[in-house]
């Protein structure tokens, strides 16, 4: 009769054990994969795989497919060079290309590549996440495999190690040691003060529009900057980047300083600078950064400048941060004060200004489409990643910045490699990139409540995400918007973005500028080759196909900086005189210490 009570604990145990054995293979796998979980690979291919099998008239018409390629490919070794196409592919657009035996291995590269990318959108059954997956993967194991990234299937490579007589060669592997060296020796705890000083330093290239930190607490210090106008408009603007990211992104060089330039206008510009976490900060959550994050500097904004109504400009995640704040302020301007429940009343500063203008950049609500980041993001990859942050306390700056290099890996990995170890070129030196070197970390639990409920459940557009002990409606926002996509924007993609159209019923005036998700943005006045379309959308207009808007939307040369601090200043009170900033509220210069904070990983 005691045998089964025996029987438990050691019953219990084995499932400890058992549950430590298998921890320890997903995070072996984990860094075996960089990450990425070769399981969700592995059912993704082969569900395409099974389908494909099933699919005997589409085998015959990729068969069929493949004949084509082979005859356009042969067509085209046969014209001459004035009589063929102009090549579109930047990659083979050196004349070298055209000549034997590089024309050879281009046309059947391009042929191989063209036929691969269409039989991997099979369709007919797959899933529409595995379908993304093996699209994806499919492309980027062909910009792997181009001949361009080879020295001896690039004629380009070639000739100018003959014209350097080796020494690009030489130049190459230099840097590549260089690179491995470092990759190498890199460790998380590695002091700051040993890492690799960044080329742009902080606070004297970039990031040095005057100004002083006026608010900080345990997640952010808030910026101030001084006036450069004797007339200022009396709302001020406040920016949330992304946590993501630095916050310099939006101040850089002074040409290109989006911070600068809103100043110069005559804005008084308060700015988010987020504090880069350790490990200890391992359970911040979401919560924390609406409240710690935004709310809080909502608060701070109105105390230092005095003002009752407010801008706000939220860009990426900063974005989907602040559209969410949005809607709950609009959920509290219903009540009274006193008729806030305790969640309100805990999480909700009392002293919240209104809110004049909601500026959101390149920022999703709706995750539905979340572009080329969805191929990481199902229960199988976050249980992975769950597991990597779970040791850690954070997902790295390492980490993430690699999920964005695999998003463009053509020029960023592979056109770069190209460069850099077959010809000995200099890495381009600017300050954005610079600035993409100084990675930031983010909270285990942060991260993974952010990519399970918005990303996976889409929480947010469905009205099931939870704020201060209710459900929030991107509906309740009731301040006018003015939302900018970018054209060519893998991480927040336009139409995504677009969507922002049916879920909320203020009047939303929509941008679409042309570039990515960080120069799209970053689109000072004066650089060439940029435009806009602009078009504003009343509460009660009635939904546009974002095709249709595109097709009807007039362009515009030129920055949209212009357009947004037109838009702004129609939507503020008479010009008043420029205050300085009060001493009583001075912590220290800007940009601050939380920005200074950097890790090797």
């Amino acid at each position: 009769m005691k045998a089964p009570s025996r029987l438990g604990p050691v019953q219990e145990s084995q499932r400890v054990a058992a549950q430590a054995v298998d921890e320890s293979v997903r995070s072996a796998m984990a860094r075996m994969y960089s990450g990425l979980s070769p399981v969700a690979l592995a059912l993704a291919h082969a569900d395409w795989a099974m389908h494909m099998m099933a699919s005997p008239g589409r085998q015959a018409v990729l068969a069929q497919r493949a004949l084509d390629l082979s005859v356009r490919a042969m067509h085209n070794l046969a014209s001459q060079p004035d009589e063929a196409s102009p090549e579109k592919d930047g990659r083979f657009v050196d004349p070298a290309w055209r000549g034997w035996p590089f024309n050879v291995i281009k046309e059947g590269y391009k042929a191989a590549d063209t036929w691969w990318r269409e039989a991997a959108q099979h369709g007919g059954g797959v899933s529409k996440h595995h379908q993304h997956m093996v699209s994806f993967f499919t492309g980027q194991a062909l910009d792997a495999l181009a001949p361009s990234n080879w020295a001896l299937t690039n004629p380009e490579v070639l000739r100018v190690a003959g014209e350097t007589q080796g020494r690009s060669l030489q130049e190459g592997w230099k840097f590549f040691q260089q690179d491995l060296q470092e990759y190498l020796s890199a460790h998380p705890d590695t002091p700051a003060e040993e890492l690799a000083p960044l080329e742009y330093a902080v606070g004297q290239d970039v990031a040095a529009t005057p100004g002083k930190v006026v608010f900080r607490n345990a997640l952010i210090e808030l910026i101030q900057y001084h006036p450069s106008t004797d007339k200022v408009q009396p709302e001020p603007v406040l920016i949330v980047p992304s946590c993501i990211m630095k916050y310099y992104i939006l101040d850089l060089s002074p040409h290109n300083s989006m911070v600068k330039y809103l100043v110069d206008k005559g804005h008084t510009v308060f700015i988010v600078s987020w504090r880069n976490p350790d490990a200890s900060d391992r359970d911040l959550g979401m919560q924390d950064y609406l409240r710690l994050g935004v709310m809080q500097a909502l608060s701070a904004v109105k105390s230092c400048s005095g003002a009752r109504r407010v801008h706000t400009v939220g860009y990426c995640l900063g974005g989907t941060f602040l559209a969410i704040v949005a809607a709950v302020m609009g959920r509290l301007s219903r009540k009274k004060v006193q008729e806030r429940t305790a969640a309100e009343q805990a999480m909700i500063p009392a002293d919240m200004p209104e809110l004049a203008s909601v500026i959101l950049l390149a920022a999703q609500t709706d995750f539905t489409e979340p572009g080329e980041l969805g191929v990481f993001i199902d229960e199988a990859q976050l249980a992975l990643l769950r597991q990597t942050m779970s040791e850690r306390g954070y997902l790295s700056g390492k980490q993430m910045g690699g999920s964005f290099v695999y998003l463009a890996s053509r020029g960023l990995l592979w056109g770069r490699n190209t460069r850099r170890y077959l010809m000995g070129e200099e890495d381009a030196s600017f300050d954005l990139m610079s600035w993409n070197a100084d990675t930031t970390r983010l909270p285990a639990r942060m991260h993974s409540e952010y990519l399970d409920s918005l990303f996976l459940n889409n929480a947010l557009a469905s009205g099931q995400y939870r704020v201060a002990g209710g459900t929030v409606a991107l509906m309740d926002i009731n301040a006018p918007m003015l939302v900018v996509a970018t054209t060519k924007d893998h991480v927040s993609p336009w139409k995504s973005v677009y969507k922002i159209h049916l879920q909320t019923s203020t009047p939303v005036t929509f941008v679409l500028a042309e570039g990515g998700h960080n120069a799209g943005i970053v689109s000072e006045p004066g650089r060439p080759r940029r435009s806009y379309q602009m078009a504003s959308a009343q509460g009660d207009a009635g939904w546009v196909d974002p095709d249709d808007w595109k097709a009807q939307a007039p362009t515009v040369q030129g920055s949209w900086w212009e357009a947004m601090h037109a838009w702004v200043t129609e939507r503020s009170g008479k010009p008043v005189a420029a205050k300085p900033i009060a001493a009583e509220h001075v912590l220290c210069d800007a940009p601050g210490t939380y920005v200074m904070t950097r890790y090797a990983d």
